[in-house]
């Protein structure tokens, strides 16, 4: 029993820190766009990586050139 007086004090305490916690990352836009994260790892960013591999080869290119 005298356990009790211990344990219901700090469970109000963690039931407090838990919801006060969960109230600010509401607040703070924590679940605002939940699908966008998952989409932008589906997206497809082979081309603009190839475009930038084209660019660097040209540069190289056109300074073989200049020599």
């Amino acid at each position: 029993m005298e356990s009790v007086y211990l344990l219901v004090p700090i469970s109000v305490l963690l039931v407090f820190g838990i919801a006060a916690a969960f109230w600010w990352s509401v607040k703070s836009g924590q679940f605002d766009d939940l699908e966008g994260p998952a989409f932008k790892v589906l997206m497809d960013d082979d081309e603009a990586a190839q475009g930038k591999v084209a660019e660097q080869e040209k540069k190289k290119d056109d300074k073989k050139d200049e020599i």
